[in-house]
């Protein structure tokens, strides 16, 4: 497995989430992805499928 991966949701780039202990930190890439800044996931697919909801969140709220 690799210690970091790039989360893009379509072609926005998300942020990208490095190895710490207990899973990966989420590093935000850009104001929309603040809230995540920091949580740690379980995997690549967990961080990837957080971003999605609050996008999703945020189009709705839109």
């Amino acid at each position: 497995m690799s210690d970091s991966y790039i989360i893009e949701i379509g072609s926005q780039q998300a942020g990208i989430i490095v190895r710490a202990p207990g899973g990966y930190r989420f590093f935000a890439a850009s104001r929309r992805f603040y809230r995540l800044e920091g949580q740690i996931f379980r995997n690549a697919r967990e961080a990837e499928r957080a971003a999605r909801r609050l996008v999703r969140g945020m189009a709705l709220a839109a």
